[in-house]
């Protein structure tokens, strides 16, 4: 019954932190994060990651993609596509910069500054998607701007992912044209079943004579879109955002809607919240102030500053741009998984990983207070 244990002790500790958060004057989600980190080995270390952790925390950050889906204006996306593209390239191309630059200052090799380079090139939004989302500013230019700059993102991180670990030994050979050709069939399969196919699965699922049948039809859309993703090569949010985007084409939106947010806030979100918390440990870490002050000063500036250019260059002003590149900063558990198999694949030293798991958690604690005091 430990996992009944951990449960009780997340969402009451999540719940808390989140008031507590709000009382003073910050989004609800940053006293999730850091409840992670105080219940985490970190701190108090009642919470520990494990398989039970993980599968719930995976779909916690699904659902929470999904119903960023279910909320976007679909006309507004397509208007900021421009944008979205602009501020998903600066985000990408300063980034690799400064984190090649600080590489190189400490005298990694190529093959590691590189790496490091594309690590900061990552975002993940389903943190600034709650932030955004307690403010009502999900629908905003600015917010559909970032949703759209993440699923660009997504897709040329993974690309250059794949043809780094090629080029520089870490995996077998790829084909680079077949790994891009995947992406686009992706795009196309998934425009297309929500186009023609979801709309008719969800009006003969919904005849079903059982509990909740236009839910149980939404949810088995969500995981299978996001299970396609995954075995095309893009990642799974991506999938479950997609697979939001197409109920809310049909009737059935504001029904899934009401009904998905109770599952979702109550259960599967805020363990997801406090598993990022967990990947941190404070062991062996005072060796390496300086080089996680330096690569976390660098890894937020770098994606601020790229994202806010690519917003600026596409019409927006100074202020919604700064706002739309600090909505790109938080890597999250992007970020963790690339850093985990550059791990495996020895494109990243072992005594670096710690270290860059605590920047990539510093970028997602101060994403939230930044997007707060810049729409307020």
């Amino acid at each position: 019954m430990q996992f009944i244990f951990y449960l009780a002790l997340i969402i009451a500790a999540t719940k808390a932190a989140g008031h507590l958060s709000v009382r003073l004057g910050q989004p609800a989600v940053l006293g999730k994060l850091l409840a992670g980190i105080i219940l985490g080995p970190a701190l108090l270390g009642w919470v520990h990651p494990d398989d039970f952790i993980g599968h719930f925390a995976e779909i916690g950050v699904l659902l929470l993609m999904f119903i960023a889906g279910l909320e976007t204006d679909l006309e507004q996306l397509r208007k900021n596509w421009k944008a979205s593209f602009a501020v998903a390239i600066g985000g990408i191309i300063l980034p690799f910069i400064g984190g090649y630059a600080i590489a190189a200052a400490l005298d990694m090799s190529n093959t590691e500054a590189l790496f490091l380079g594309l690590l900061l090139c990552a975002t993940s939004v389903s943190i600034s998607v709650q932030t955004l989302k307690e403010m009502n500013q999900l629908n905003s230019r600015e917010g559909t701007t970032i949703l759209g700059a993440a699923v660009v993102d997504d897709v040329v991180v993974v690309v250059l992912l794949a043809v780094m670990m090629s080029l520089l030994g870490a995996s077998d050979d790829v084909s680079i044209p077949a790994l891009i050709g995947k992406k686009v069939v992706f795009f196309i399969i998934i425009v297309v079943i929500s186009i023609w196919v979801i709309p008719f699965f969800m009006k003969q699922f919904a005849r079903f004579r059982i509990t909740e049948a236009a839910m149980s039809g939404a949810l088995i859309a969500c995981f299978a879109f996001s299970y396609f993703a995954e075995k095309m090569g893009v990642a799974g949010i991506i999938g479950a955002f997609a697979a939001g985007i197409a109920i809310s084409q049909t009737s059935f939106k504001h029904d899934v809607e009401s009904k998905v947010e109770p599952i979702a806030y109550t259960l599967f979100v805020p363990v997801f919240f406090v598993s990022i918390g967990l990947n941190i440990t404070f062991v062996g870490v005072g060796n390496q102030l300086v080089f996680i002050l330096l690569l976390s000063l660098v890894a937020v500036l770098t994606k601020l500053l790229g994202g806010a250019l690519g917003a600026r260059l596409t019409g927006f002003n100074n202020h919604s741009s700064i706002a739309i590149g600090a909505g790109m900063v938080s890597r999250g558990e992007v970020a963790l998984i690339i850093a985990a198999s550059g791990l495996e694949s020895g494109l990243l030293l072992p005594q670096y990983f710690t270290a860059v798991v605590i920047v990539v958690i510093l970028t997602t604690l101060v994403t939230p207070p930044m997007l707060k005091w810049l729409f307020k």
